[in-house]
């Protein structure tokens, strides 16, 4: 479970975004502190991304509170909460389609470039894990060093998803938000990405918020899962209890939650 509020790095408190007359997300609060990989689901149209649209500044709650480390963001841009360490992807992968995968990265990491470069020798504040210093070395962790020198536009999708998340860890974030990051994927790829995204919250430090439809997957790699249903809030706890809520039963009209029971038991 979650840190205390003290040491969180992002703290919702009733969080509600409305759209007219139509309220996708609903006093939804939630606390998300270092080194947590926490999923978020729940059915289509259960306001998932829209809440990652208000945590990470791309849409403006309607009313509540969002905190990063004890200062208020709420209301600010994105380049507010990305300055405080929290970065995230998209479910159609945003990268420069003319420049090359290094490129791409470079982009990012000149963003980073906000912050303090204290070791000439080094190029980075010591603080800065190695993996994280240079496009090559995002390139590697990720995965796509092979394909450095090829426009964006000429990979697959599923490399364009791994590149938006080197371009995301390019801003040396303390939090990662990542919107359906398997969407499309093959079952091979998908495992793939499970992995690479529990080896970032491992070897990085991070806290990790993944949105996924694949569930299964999902509840496999997480450790605490937040259900979202008609923009509510009906869950929070590990997979093995969240698969037995009957509120999160009724909400995937059971079904699909049976095959997850049997892997988080």
């Amino acid at each position: 479970m979650s840190e205390p509020s003290a040491v969180a790095l992002l703290e919702a408190h009733d969080v509600t975004v409305r759209f007219g007359g139509l309220t996708a997300v609903n006093a939804v609060s939630a606390t998300f502190a270092r080194g947590e990989l926490v999923g978020i689901i729940g059915p289509n149209g259960a306001g998932k991304t829209t809440f990652f649209n208000a945590i990470s500044g791309v849409v403006a709650p309607t009313s509540g509170q969002l905190i990063a480390q004890g200062r208020t963001l709420t209301g600010r841009g994105p380049h507010r909460y990305a300055a405080h360490g929290i970065a995230r992807t998209f479910q159609t992968p945003r990268v420069f389609a003319d420049l090359t995968a290094f490129d791409n990265i470079a982009f990012g990491l000149k963003f980073a470039g906000r912050r303090p470069r204290r070791y000439w020798l080094w190029g980075d504040e010591p603080s800065v894990p190695w993996a994280l210093r240079t496009p090559a070395s995002i390139l590697t962790l990720i995965g796509l060093q092979s394909q450095a020198q090829l426009p964006a536009a000429a990979i697959t999708p599923a490399q364009q998803r791994l590149l938006e998340i080197g371009m995301a860890l390019a801003t040396r974030p303390k939090l990662l938000l990542l919107d359906e990051v398997a969407a499309g994927l093959t079952e091979a790829e998908v495992e793939e990405m499970a992995r690479l995204i529990r080896r970032m919250r491992d070897e990085l430090d991070l806290a990790v918020v993944w949105i996924e439809h694949a569930v299964t997957t999902l509840l496999k790699h997480v450790e605490r899962v937040i259900v979202l249903d008609q923009g509510r809030k009906i869950a929070d706890a590990s997979p093995a209890e969240v698969v037995r809520d009957p509120a999160v039963i009724e909400a995937y009209l059971g079904d699909e939650m049976l095959e997850p029971e049997e892997t988080a038991a």
